[in-house]
């Protein structure tokens, strides 16, 4: 029988794999599987179906290889790319990640104006200094803990659904038969998703909280080497976390598309931009519940996911100059790395006082992100197969399979979306 103790200890257990997953929910991300469902209807739920295996597979390198080198991902291309390449890689990061901060902050001053009023930028602001001083002010263990609790708001969108008709047969259908189609939009569209989902900042974030879980252990080094129940012990963990981690976050992204297919595209409207777009034409459609989970979610999502993507700059900068680095140091301890990750906040908070408007360059961010993640993928490919890097911990021949798989399909899709007429 389960009890309270054994649902705490199970909690427990997750950590860095819910937490990725469920950033991987940002309101970016909300607006990107928003277009979708209303520009494609349930045309494209199929590719988060096909996507969930391959998204398991790569965030289970990143955590294996943060776990079993101590060393964040960064530190670790290093060590199979050229230098020159690692640092435009981490660069194209840090400016994708910023960018996706600006988006995040808008949307959720935005939401908030919906639901309450008062100006969106002044919302937007209060919004950014707080990320940006949650992580300096909290130690790892807290921050930990609020990140997990603020998972919790992406339960708003299975909400959404349940408050809907839906015919589940016919979306059945949809998910596990692909409806392909031609054109730059669609493929551009399905760039976008795969770039949603499966997207480098997820990779080094949960790598650097594999690293920081591993330098809590004060003899890990010698008990991998000496104990394999030790390894195969947080192996698990890792491999458990990831799973439940990825499900929980294609879950979502499932239910906003298909919402937004439902009430949208099923009413002709095709034209969404924004997590504010999404949230207003629900409105009238889906009825003010479903409209104030929507909004309500985009600000949790937002909270959870701002910090998670300024640390995985951060700890990518600071890896790949090997400054010391992890939310366990002060900011006196580790200047540089808390430096980045504040400014990441408050430059992308700024750009949401400037005439450029990320949340228009919603869409292109995340094909941004699908181009990025190829050569990033088979980095961590590489490494993956490093005996010299992991030791007798490298990957299996079916971890290795699924792991190149997922990277040619990226790879296939940037392809196709630039040759598509």
């Amino acid at each position: 029988m389960l009890t309270l103790r054994h649902a705490r200890q199970f909690a427990d257990r997750l950590g860095p794999g819910l937490i990725t997953g469920a950033a991987d929910d940002d309101p970016s991300g909300l607006a990107t599987y928003s277009q979708a469902g209303a520009q494609f209807g349930a045309g494209l739920l199929w590719s988060l179906a096909f996507t969930l295996p391959l998204m398991i597979a790569v965030q289970m390198v990143s955590a294996r290889i943060g776990w079993l080198t101590g060393r964040g991902l960064a530190a670790n291309i290093v060590r199979v790319l050229p230098r020159w390449l690692a640092l435009c890689l981490v660069a194209l990061l840090v400016l994708a990640n910023t960018l996706n901060i600006g988006a995040d902050i808008a949307a959720m001053g935005e939401a908030l104006q919906l639901i309450v009023g008062g100006p969106p930028h002044g919302h937007a602001l209060i919004f950014g200094l707080l990320c940006a001083a949650l992580p300096v002010v909290l130690n790892y263990e807290t921050m930990v803990r609020v990140l997990k609790w603020l998972t919790l708001a992406l339960l708003s969108y299975v909400g959404v659904v349940f408050a809907l008709h839906v015919n589940w047969g016919q979306v059945l259908a949809r998910t596990l038969i692909p409806s392909l189609a031609g054109g730059t939009g669609y493929w551009t569209m399905v760039v976008a998703v795969l770039g949603t989902t499966i997207s480098p900042y997820l990779f080094f974030w949960q790598a650097a909280q594999e690293s920081e879980q591993r330098q809590r252990f004060k003899h890990a080094a010698a008990a991998l080497t000496e104990s394999p129940a030790f390894a195969r012990e947080h192996l698990y963990r890792i491999k458990l976390d990831t799973v439940i981690g990825m499900l929980f976050s294609n879950l979502i992204a499932f239910c906003v598309m298909l919402a937004t297919a439902i009430t949208l595209n099923g009413n002709g409207i095709t034209d969404i931009q924004t997590t504010r777009d999404a949230a207003q034409a629900l409105r009238p459609i889906a009825g003010e519940f479903a409209f104030v989970l929507f909004a309500l979610g985009v600000i949790g999502t937002g909270m959870l996911a701002v910090p998670v993507l300024a640390g995985s700059a951060a700890y990518a900068v600071a890896d790949v100059f090997e400054w010391r680095s992890g939310l366990d140091h002060s900011m006196g301890e580790a200047k540089g790395f808390y430096g980045v990750l504040v400014a990441a906040t408050l430059i992308g908070t700024g750009v949401d006082f400037t005439p450029l408007d990320p949340i228009k360059a919603l869409l292109w961010s995340a094909v941004a992100n699908g181009v990025v993640a190829v050569p990033i993928m088979g980095a961590m490919m590489l490494i993956g197969s490093h005996r010299g890097i992991l030791g007798e911990h490298t990957l299996t021949a079916r971890h290795r399979v699924l792991g190149w798989f997922a990277t040619v399909v990226m790879g296939a899709a940037v392809v196709a979306m630039l040759l598509a007429p």
